[in-house]
């Protein structure tokens, strides 16, 4: 059914007729989204007025007609815009038991009413979601796959575990003030600055490097090379839980979007290092010098993500789900979040506390070959990141709907420590190349493919409105696992 052009005048008078009906008590409207205008309809003559009208409005994309009890929907196309007109049931329906009314707004609560999407042309949204989801982990991957360079230049330091630890408390620091300090930062601002603060924490070492070059201030320099490492986490925090934050408020595709974006970037991050590494002598200088390179061109990537962040926020699908301003958070509507989403917030805590136990800091320093000598460790963390983006790429096909049961598969994953310990110290047959290829292909694909699930469940099971707030909350778990992952880590050296 097609409509052309809207009388104001006209809108406007049906919109005071419509507004005549909120002093009848059983016209209730479920919505928390503050629409412009709000159409309510008791009967189906009100529907027949009410369905020429178009609301011309820059920022609603939508004209809806709400009504309570729960309503017949009907949706409307237009040139530009669906409308949803949702009419009053019959009489009889109205004679419903009070029960099943409650028992129906509380499922309400948390089934999200199917919006008609703006169309997300040649799924550019979806692209930079991807980019930016492997933007937010390019340094990490950066820092600890050059595990070769980093024990050239601090031989006598424990540089992934330090790493680790700083990195990860940083980050867990920024995500907690962002769930409880209620900042109004927008998030375009938010995200400028984190890539703003990771592209000079990446050019730091190479920096570093070249200033402290043939001195003796090795602890120094190290000290300084902690301290972009201290600002890397920093951006980490700002720049994941504002894009997983977001997410959390669009359709599940963009959530997998990002983490498959994540685990990618570990893939391209051991390509780089690898060819980097291969393409010059194996030599002091030429180690140093690919190395040089594999941060230049790390940090060019992640001014393309700079870029792309002022691209996203001007997309007709951002603007439909984001256009209204973060709302301030008490911390007693934090925590009653936090137990509407305790499973997803335990599994996702138990993963990342096993696998930062083990990756990169057990992989890196206490697995050792004679045969592949220092590419061991650059194997090893390039096979985990490829089944890592594999177990997130999975959830495209096949998504696990049970969080509860993805949970239990979580406290599962306890195995890979008496695992790994045989590999260390078992019998000589374990101790070879192959298992412990094999067991961390499985720790990075469990790893993924959990990750990815709770990540993308948790948010769609609270209220919309609750939806941001849920996924920073899982963030910040995710966070709190890495923490104690890495300080585990060090229970390894004993």
């Amino acid at each position: 059914m097609e409509y052309n052009g809207i009388e104001k005048a006209r809108s406007d008078q049906c919109h005071t007729q419509s507004s005549n009906f909120n002093s009848n008590p059983s016209v209730l409207c479920p919505t928390q989204r503050p629409y412009s205008f709000l159409f309510l309809c008791t009967s189906p003559d009100d529907l027949q007025r009410h369905q020429r009208i178009v609301i011309a409005n820059n920022n609603a994309k939508m004209g809806l007609v709400l009504v309570f009890p729960p309503p017949n929907i009907t949706t409307i196309k237009s040139n530009h815009h669906h409308h949803c007109f949702i009419t009053r049931p019959t009489s009889e329906s109205c004679q419903e038991p009070k029960a099943k009314l409650r028992e129906e707004k509380m499922a309400d609560e948390k089934v999200i009413v199917d919006e008609v999407e703006t169309r997300d042309a040649y799924r550019v949204a979806y692209v930079i979601h991807f980019l930016l989801g492997a933007g937010s982990l390019i340094p990490w991957n950066a820092l600890i796959t050059a595990v070769d360079y980093f024990g050239y230049l601090y031989p006598d330091k424990h540089v992934e575990k330090t790493f680790t630890v700083a990195y990860m408390s940083c980050s867990v620091l920024v995500l907690v003030l962002m769930m409880t300090w209620n900042t109004r930062l927008s998030y375009r601002l938010r995200m400028n600055l984190g890539f703003s603060m990771f592209i000079i924490s990446m050019m730091a070492s190479p920096i570093i490097d070249w200033v402290w070059k043939g001195k003796n201030n090795e602890n120094v320099s190290y000290l300084l090379m902690i301290g972009s490492v201290v600002l890397c986490g920093l951006a980490d925090g700002l720049v994941g839980g504002s894009l997983i934050g977001s997410a959390g408020k669009l359709p599940r595709q963009y959530m997998q979007a990002i983490f498959a974006g994540t685990a990618s970037s570990g893939i391209i991050i051991s390509i780089l290092r690898i060819t980097t590494k291969a393409s010059l002598p194996q030599t002091p200088q030429g180690l140093r010098t690919s190395a040089h390179c594999y941060f230049i061109v790390s940090s060019t990537i992640l001014l393309c993500c700079f870029l792309c962040c002022n691209v996203l926020h001007k997309l007709p699908v951002m603007q439909q789900h984001l256009r209204f301003d973060q709302p301030l958070y008490s911390n007693l509507k934090i925590w009653v979040v936090g137990r509407k989403i305790k499973w997803p917030a335990s599994g996702i805590l138990i993963i990342y506390t096993v696998t930062l136990s083990i990756f990169p800091g057990f992989i890196a320093e206490n697995l050792k070959s004679q045969l592949l000598q220092s590419w061991y460790p650059i194997l090893l963390i390039t096979v985990y990141n490829v089944s890592d983006f594999v177990g997130k790429s999975l959830t495209a096909l096949y998504l696990w709907q049970s969080i509860r049961s993805a949970t239990w598969a979580c406290v599962l994953r306890l195995l890979f420590y008496p695992l790994f310990s045989a590999c260390l110290r078992g019998p000589h047959w374990l101790r070879t190349e192959v298992p412990v290829v094999v067991l961390t292909f499985m720790l990075g694909l469990t790893n993924g493919y959990l990750t990815s699930v709770l990540m993308i469940m948790a948010p769609k099971t609270v209220h919309a409105s609750e939806a941001e707030l849920a996924a920073v909350f899982m963030v910040v778990f995710l966070g709190i696992g890495l923490v104690c992952g890495s300080v585990l880590g060090w229970v390894w050296l004993i």
